[in-house]
């Protein structure tokens, strides 16, 4: 209520005396500026992912950026961090998920999932991730240094930036805004049968045949209109007609319908694929598939346009009965050997949020029915930093880029390993989380009669 008064005129004097350095210090100071040290890193098995893995290497970090990488480097005046026998990873990146937007599916207030309306474009994900979120320091002390909140409702929800699992302020934590603006694609299945719930009559084939149409056409159109408004713009910038009304959903639209950040299809049955492929391919629009059950049947397509799987469905139970056990297992095996690019999810449920940290096991899983090592691996770091366009700080342990990674004491894609150490941009983070607490809590528990 006081905030909308004016300063009385001896406050406004103290504010003034306050220096700028100090609220510099306070608030302008980037995250982890100030604690990221000269470092080497020695005598890990370094995965660089673009290339070698070095047994044993050493790699220089240096004001946030990695500055040299090497089996043996000269770092006078670095400090040392001896981690022989660990397992040096560039930090993993988790596309497609709704960490940091959902907490507890059973309290409303800890959901800021859904936007209400079908097409909401101009949604902003990354304002609503909560910092104090108790899933993203579990996620985190398994490697996941940056993710995607996705926004969700309606067919097309809004768009996602690239957030850091840590930091205090959206400012500090958001690398990149937007990276993706998300379509739900129709979906392309009839029931032939439906249970009669209460009074209302089922619907029949060609009803929802219908529906599926006009959702459809709604989609293509809500498209149109967006590049329409565009090729109005461009003909503004160049004289040729008067500047349109500024609309806040068609300028969110810009960049998605120019073909200058992707647009990710959220599809999992083979017909939407296909058609959101054709779709995508007639309109110049650049695509990643987010979901893709089915995307290994339709690879050679994918290939072809050169448009890459956000993969959800490594642990999804087998969704036709005519479907061998292992089909969602070898899926991503399939998609790679047709040239796919494969990175990896766990969907968008309220359920995936806490299942975020898993996502190596994930990855090992398709390693064990086909996928290779090496691509595995680039499923979670260089081709997730490929789709959001900032291969160029992340993704791999190369010389200039941000000095993102993290050291195991083994194989990171063997669930026995463990990460030991986290740098984002050259700082360390902590790894302590909601299960070391308890565990250290419960750990020291009084030791009686009972307990034995």
């Amino acid at each position: 209520m006081c905030l909308s008064r004016p300063f009385p005129a001896c406050v406004r004097a103290g504010v003034e005396t306050i220096s700028v350095s100090l609220l510099f210090l306070l608030f302008g100071m980037p995250s982890g500026a100030a604690e990221a040290d000269t470092l080497l890193l020695k005598a890990a098995f370094v995965h660089t992912i673009s290339g070698e893995t070095l047994a044993p290497g050493q790699v220089l970090l240096r004001e946030g950026k990695i500055a040299a990488v090497g089996k043996s480097l000269p770092a006078t005046g670095a400090k040392t961090v001896e981690l022989t026998g660990q397992h040096l990873y560039p930090g993993f990146i988790a596309l497609n998920t709704v960490l940091g937007l959902t907490e507890i599916s059973g309290v409303r207030a800890t959901e800021d999932t859904t936007e209400v309306g079908e097409y909401t474009p101009d949604v902003e994900s990354w304002i609503a991730v909560n910092p104090d979120s108790e899933l993203i320091p579990v996620s985190r002390a398994n490697g996941i240094a940056f993710f995607e909140p996705v926004p969700e409702g309606g067919i097309v929800s809004g768009q996602s930036g690239l957030v850091a699992a840590e930091g205090w302020t959206t400012e500090q934590r958001t690398l990149k805004k937007p990276i993706a603006l998300h379509l739900f694609w129709p979906s392309m299945e009839i029931a032939t049968a439906q249970r009669n719930r209460g009074k209302a009559r089922p619907k029949s084939m060609d009803e929802q045949a219908k529906e599926r149409r006009a959702k459809l056409q709604a989609t293509i159109d809500f498209f149109a209109e967006a590049q329409a408004y565009a090729k109005a713009k461009d003909a503004a910038a160049k004289g040729n007609a008067p500047t349109p009304g500024k609309i806040p959903a068609w300028e969110a639209m810009l960049p998605y319908v120019r073909g200058e950040l992707p647009i990710a299809i959220h599809a999992d049955e083979v017909r939407q694929i296909t058609a959101a492929v054709q779709w995508t391919r007639t309109n110049n629009f650049k695509a990643v598939i987010a979901g893709g059950r089915d995307a290994w049947k339709v690879a050679e397509l994918l290939a072809t346009n050169h448009i890459p799987v956000i993969y959800a469905h490594v642990f999804t139970l087998p969704s036709r009965d005519s479907d061998c056990y292992d089909v969602q297992f070898a899926a991503p095996g399939v998609l790679h050997k047709a040239g796919v690019p494969v990175t990896f999810s766990f969907g968008l449920q309220s359920m995936d949020a806490p299942l975020t940290g898993n996502l190596p096991y994930a990855a090992a899983q398709a390693v064990a029915f086909g996928l290779p090592e090496d691509e595995a691996l680039k499923g979670l770091t260089l081709y997730p930093a490929q789709i959001a366009g900032v291969a160029d700080r992340l993704g791999s342990i190369d010389a200039g880029k941000d000095a993102t990674l993290f050291a195991a004491d083994g194989d990171i894609l063997d669930i026995r390993s463990n990460v030991k150490h986290l740098w984002i941009a050259g700082k360390e983070v902590s790894l302590e989380n909601r299960h070391t607490r308890l565990y250290e809590k419960y750990k020291r528990r009084p030791q009686g009669q009972y307990n034995n």
